[in-house]
């Protein structure tokens, strides 16, 4: 399989501007870890991939939190004196705090202002806040239009409901041949916010459907949950299925004009770590790979001490670092169809290493073999005759049955592709056998699976969103 050959330069054009066409019909949805709007948007994302949901009501413990109750809104305001409306729900559905309480009352601008969140850093931006875990209410809006009210009198109403109900997640799976499994998850309970959010949930939902029309080797999870707690209540039922997992990518902030950024596992050294580290050095943008913290994004859930998975995050700009981050200017001009569509392409590619990394065994070990009698010095791809020669001589001397061919990769220097190109060449020609899953050699980079999760569980976390 060579998921990397199936996209030229104008199929990622189209494809650029499908995801960007998709990001914005999903744009205006009022989404939360709760409630009508991440339901709405599993519903939008179903009609293009086989997407199950599941219900988990309000009150279910996992593990050290308990599932929140529901959340819904349906109108929020602030009216001045003369009864216009000055903050606007049905304008920005960032204007209202997430998870606020109802309320509808008149009170003067003193009582207000605590309740107003803004920018002053940058005043003509709307804020993204909430307050999910402990009961509150409040408004956001530009630094500037706070600046602007006058004394007086306000109506302030927020049309809300905070009772029992149910967190929602989505769960897209693809079968292979084996049971291992590859986890793919992103957060889909931002409102309005094209990067960190979006741009992740529309990367994740093409690939999923590129995905779905492949012969696959291992087995794909797709996980559309909210931040934190979908991912909890997530490994809290699933402690079993977690425990196929091998290899894990976290998606987000995947549309900005930055280069790209890979969050390691808390391993470090997982097959994930090296296959994205590699993609990454070849692909033609800024990268940058970053050691594991445990904090940012759902992947410090996975990587908990108890779990321990292979999840790392990819990244264009980090979380926190663009001054868009978790502001009105996160926008859908903010993120680009190219960028898209390159970050898309990055994911396949690291997916391709995935599938096709595997060892090999030279069946003619003493001494180099002479490749110009089978006629293997013929050159068969756009590389050039020196750089296939290359690739079949270093695979040829590393495949003693202990070394992947992303062993190959790295140490040689090459392209993944390239390596596995001459690899498929070198076993058609009759001078490589593929060594059997579970028959390698000690090699310490060898692509084992990895351990389940462990017996004692992590306590505790803390949220970002």
């Amino acid at each position: 399989m060579g998921l990397i050959r199936e996209f030229d330069r104008g199929e990622l054009a189209n494809i650029g501007r499908d995801l960007h066409s998709f990001a914005a019909e999903l744009f205006p949805v009022c989404r939360s870890i709760t409630g009508h709007g991440i339901r709405h948007t599993l519903e939008i994302i179903q009609n293009r991939i086989p997407l199950k949901t599941f219900q988990v009501p309000s009150g279910t413990p996992v593990f050290d939190w308990t599932v929140p109750k529901e959340w819904n809104i349906r109108d929020a305001y602030i009216k001045d004196a003369s009864g216009n409306r000055i903050v606007d729900f049905q304008r920005s559905n960032l204007h209202v705090l997430s998870y606020s309480i109802p309320v509808h009352t008149k009170m003067p601008l003193s009582e207000l202002k605590p309740h107003l969140f803004t920018l002053p850093e940058q005043p003509d931006r709307i804020p993204y806040r909430t307050s999910y875990y402990k009961p509150d209410w409040g408004f956001c809006l530009s630094h500037k239009q706070m600046l602007g009210l006058s004394d007086g009198t306000y109506e302030v109403c927020i049309d809300s409901t905070l009772v029992d109900g149910q967190l929602t997640y989505g769960e897209c799976f693809l079968s292979g041949r084996s049971e291992d499994e590859v986890l793919i998850s992103c957060h889909a309970c931002h409102p309005s916010l094209a990067n960190d959010n979006l741009s992740g949930l529309t990367v994740a939902t093409f690939l999923a459907d590129f995905l779905s029309k492949q012969d696959l080797r291992y087995s794909y999870r797709f996980l559309f949950i909210p931040g934190t707690i979908g991912a909890i209540t997530w490994l809290a039922r699933n402690r079993e299925a977690a425990a196929r997992i091998r290899h894990g990518l976290v998606l987000t902030c995947l549309g900005d004009t930055g280069g790209f950024h890979y969050k390691k596992s808390r391993r470090g050294d997982a097959e994930i770590d090296r296959a994205t580290a590699h993609v990454l050095r070849h692909c033609g943008e800024p990268s940058e790979v970053l050691d594991f913290t445990p904090y940012g994004y759902d992947e410090r859930q996975y990587c908990s001490p108890g779990f321990n998975l292979a999840v790392g995050c990819l990244m264009r700009s980090v979380w926190g670092s663009f001054p868009e981050y978790h502001t009105s200017a996160d926008n859908l001009d903010f993120i680009q169809p190219q960028q898209l569509a390159g970050s898309l392409r990055v994911c396949t590619s690291i997916l391709d290493v995935l599938e096709n990394n595997r060892r090999y065994r030279n069946l003619n070990p003493y001494c180099e073999p002479q490749l110009g009698k089978r006629d293997l010095y013929r050159s068969t791809g756009g590389d050039g005759i020196e750089a296939e020669i290359n690739a079949r001589l270093w695979v040829l001397n590393l495949s003693d049955g202990e070394h992947s061919l992303l062993d190959v990769a790295e140490r040689s220097g090459l392209p993944f592709a390239t390596v596995k190109d001459a690899a498929e060449i070198l076993s058609q020609s009759g001078l490589l056998s593929v060594v059997p899953e579970g028959h390698a050699g000690s090699n310490a980079h060898a692509a084992s699976p990895s351990t389940g999760p462990a017996t004692t569980r992590g306590r505790g976390a803390t949220a970002l969103d």
